[in-house]
């Protein structure tokens, strides 16, 4: 009898799966547990992998395309890509991590069973997502991703700085979306990693001041790493989590959560 831990012969999509971050790890493992993995990145998968399509996000036929080469019935997918804001415009952060990531979703659920799963990296850096529920609705209920794009066009202030804003944008949308795929007998659910040793590292250091990124007070000590940030994801499109849906996963090290209670000071980062 198959583990509930197992992905031997699940046909999984992974958007954001080259390089060395999160994707990558999430690829690596994911091959190792037997899964048929299909790449979406504009770089190579790190192992070899059953299918590479190489698609700028921003391209929503190209996401289309990809999606019609893979074909089949698609069991899980991955929202791992993303930018981190700084030296790419608030639209394009925005439009690569929240506007691609639905639309990519919305085309592989259809070709999805009951019993299929979506889950995606957000960030602790949209901890504030609860808070400004009503500020997202009318993105996250927007009809599609042309309707989304205007929407962000239209509404500059509101994504400033890009990647905070694209983060709580997906923390609302997932929440959201859980309710309709749950009648289909689908799961969707998000993690919320704090600082972790990728590659976009620097990308932050640059743009938070490398001091800044240095004390940032994790409880349990250090950053996770990318294989740490792949394995509450996989386990969230496992069938161990069938019971989850409509999850915002907290795998930043305690902080938000010290925070919450009051802990971990503000002050601590240095703002109070």
């Amino acid at each position: 009898m198959p583990s509930v831990w197992d992905y031997q012969d699940q046909r999984v999509v992974v958007s954001g799966g080259g390089g060395s971050g999160m994707g990558a790890a999430t690829v690596r493992e994911l091959v190792q547990l037997g899964a048929e993995v299909h790449v979406i990145d504009l770089k190579e998968p790190p192992v070899e992998v059953a299918g590479y399509h190489a698609v700028d996000l921003r391209d929503p036929d190209a996401i289309a395309g990809a999606v019609t080469a893979i074909g089949g019935t698609i069991d899980a997918l991955f929202n791992c890509a993303g930018l981190p804001g700084g030296r790419f415009s608030d639209l394009d952060t925005m439009t690569v991590n929240f506007a691609s990531l639905r639309h990519l979703t919305d085309l592989v659920v259809e070709r999805m069973r009951s019993g299929g799963a979506v889950a995606s990296i957000s960030s602790a850096a949209g901890a504030s997502w609860s808070a400004n529920i009503a500020k997202w609705m009318p993105l996250a209920t927007c009809g599609g991703f042309v309707e989304t794009v205007r929407w962000l066009e239209a509404h500059p202030e509101e994504i400033a700085s890009g990647y905070a804003p694209s983060k709580e944008a997906i923390m609302v949308w997932t929440v959201w979306r859980s309710y309709e795929l749950a009648s289909r007998g689908i799961r969707i659910n998000c993690t919320a990693p704090g600082p972790t040793q990728t590659p976009m590292m620097s990308e932050f250091e640059d743009q938070m001041g490398k001091a800044f990124m240095d004390n940032y007070p994790v409880p349990l000590g250090k950053r996770q790493t990318p294989e740490e940030q792949a394995h509450p994801l996989i386990f969230l499109n496992s069938k161990a989590a069938s019971a989850l849906t409509g999850e915002v996963v907290l795998t930043d090290g305690g902080t938000m959560g010290a925070l919450a209670v009051g802990t971990l000071d503000v002050s601590a980062f240095g703002l109070g």
